[in-house]
C-alpha cells in the first residue's frame, strides 16, 4: 500500500510540474513556476518542434491554459521543423492555431519593433546542442537584443545541453563573426541556453551594451556531468545521440566535398566521397523530404567511414578532418570552401596549421590560453553544478 501511495505521489508531482529527487525536468515541464507570471500577458514565443511538454507542444499547452499568444517566432528549420539547413523560411500562420508566424531565419534575423508591438513577454524554449555554429544561440542573441531595445521581458524555459559536459575549441575572433558565430565563445561552449543568455547579458555582448530583463526557469536536478539524450531531434539532420555528440567534429566537413550523410537516414554518422578507394562502406545521398532536398553528392555512391560502429563517441576532435585531408591527392579537391571552414572554426589559424601538417596536439596548443580564459568567464554564469575536470 505504501509503495502504491508513493507511485501516485510521484505521478502527481510530475503532472503538476514539480521535480522529484533525481528526476530531470526541463523548464517547460515545471509549469507551476511560470504560468502565474504569464496570466494577463500578451506573449510571443520562440519555439520549434523541441518545445514540448511530454507529447504536447508548448504552444498548445499554453493555449489550453487560456493564455494569449500573439506571435510565434520561427528559427532555422521553422516552427514545426519542415525546413532543411540553410533553407529560407517565409512568414505564415500556424496551420493548427492560426497564430502568425514570423521567421527570424533568413533576411529577417532580428525581431523588429513592429513585430514586438504589444508584447509583454517573449518565451524562448528551444533544445540546443552546445555548439557555437548551431544557429539557435544566434537567434537567442538577436531576440535578447530586440527585447532589451523594446523593454520586453525574455523568459527562458531552460533545457539540458547534450554536449554540456566539456568545453573545447578556439574562441571566435571578431573578423569571423557571422550568424554561425556571433559571440566570443569556443566551438563547444558548455552552456545551457539559460546560462548562455546570462553570459551574453553579463558580458555586455549585445549591441551598444544593452541588457535584457531576463527570467530563467531552470532545469530541475540537472548537472553538467549528466548524459542527456533529447527526446525530440533538435533539427532534421541530428536524429540521435551519436549524431549530436559527433556533430561538433563533423560540421567542418560542410566546407569540403565529403558527405556527412545528409540525404540518408544517418546524417552526421558517416563520411564518404564518390571514390571506391576511400573504403568498403558505402552510401548514396538522396533527396529526403523534411531532411535534405539537395544533399552534397546527391545520387552518387559514396565510400568511406561508418561511424555508427564506434564503441566510444569522441568529444570534439580534428582527427577525422585531418585524416580525410590526407586521403586526397589534391587538397583543393577536398577543401572546397575554405572561408566557410574559417567561419565555422572562428579563425583562420587552425586551417593554416592543418595544411602545414601540424598534428592535432600541436594545433590544440593554439587555443589553450584563450579557452582557459573563457572557462573562467563561463564559471560566473553557470546555473548548474559543473562537470569535473581531469587533474
Amino acid at each position: 500500500m505504501f509503495q502504491l501511495t508513493m507511485v501516485i505521489l510521484v505521478l502527481c508531482l510530475t503532472f503538476t510540474g514539480y521535480a522529484t529527487q533525481n528526476q530531470i525536468l526541463t523548464g517547460a515541464e515545471q509549469s507551476g513556476l511560470y504560468l502565474p507570471k504569464l496570466k494577463g500577458k500578451n506573449l510571443a514565443l520562440v519555439v520549434n518542434p523541441t518545445s514540448r511538454i511530454g507529447d504536447q507542444h508548448l504552444v498548445d499547452f499554453l493555449l489550453s491554459k487560456k493564455l494569449t499568444i500573439k506571435r510565434i517566432f520561427a528559427p532555422e528549420h521553422g516552427f514545426r521543423g519542415e525546413a532543411g539547413a540553410g533553407e529560407l523560411i517565409d512568414n505564415s500562420k500556424d496551420r493548427d492555431t492560426g497564430i502568425p508566424i514570423i521567421s527570424v531565419y533568413g533576411k529577417n534575423r532580428k525581431a523588429s519593433k513592429e513585430q514586438l508591438e504589444g508584447i509583454d513577454v517573449v518565451i524562448f524554449d528551444i533544445q540546443d546542442v552546445g555548439c557555437r555554429f548551431y544557429t539557435y544561440i544566434s537567434t537567442l542573441h538577436y531576440m535578447m537584443e530586440a527585447c532589451a531595445e523594446n523593454n520586453i521581458t525574455l523568459l527562458i524555459l531552460d533545457r539540458p545541453n547534450p554536449n554540456g559536459d566539456y568545453i573545447d575549441g578556439p574562441i571566435l575572433q571578431p573578423a569571423f563573426r557571422s550568424f554561425v558565430g556571433m559571440d566570443p565563445i569556443p566551438v563547444v561552449h558548455g552552456c545551457t541556453i539559460g546560462e548562455m543568455a546570462q553570459m551574453i547579458n553579463g558580458e555586455k555582448w549585445l549591441a551598444n551594451g544593452v541588457k535584457v530583463k531576463l527570467e530563467i526557469i531552470k532545469v530541475a536536478n540537472y548537472t553538467h556531468s549528466m548524459k542527456y539524450e533529447p527526446p525530440v531531434r533538435p533539427s532534421p539532420n541530428l536524429p540521435n545521440y551519436l549524431a549530436i555528440r559527433i556533430y561538433p567534429s563533423l560540421c567542418f566537413f560542410e566546407a569540403t566535398s565529403v558527405s556527412v550523410g545528409r540525404g540518408t537516414q544517418f546524417p552526421f554518422q558517416v563520411l564518404g566521397f564518390p571514390d571506391p578507394s576511400f573504403g568498403t562502406f558505402s552510401f548514396t545521398p538522396q533527396s529526403l523530404k523534411g531532411m535534405e532536398l539537395n544533399p552534397l553528392q546527391k545520387d552518387k555512391k559514396c565510400f568511406g567511414d561508418d561511424l555508427r560502429e564506434l564503441k566510444e563517441i569522441p568529444k570534439f576532435t580534428l582527427t577525422y578532418f585531418i585524416d580525410w585531408l590526407h586521403k586526397f591527392k589534391y587538397k583543393d579537391e577536398f577543401l572546397t570552401r575554405s572561408q566557410w571552414f574559417n567561419q565555422l572554426m572562428g579563425n583562420d589559424l587552425v586551417l593554416k596549421l592543418i595544411i602545414e601538417g601540424k598534428t592535432e596536439a600541436e594545433i590544440r596548443k593554439s587555443w589553450v590560453a584563450e579557452l582557459a580564459n573563457y572557462g573562467a568567464i563561463r564559471q560566473k554564469y553557470l546555473l548548474y553544478p559543473d562537470f569535473k575536470t581531469a587533474k
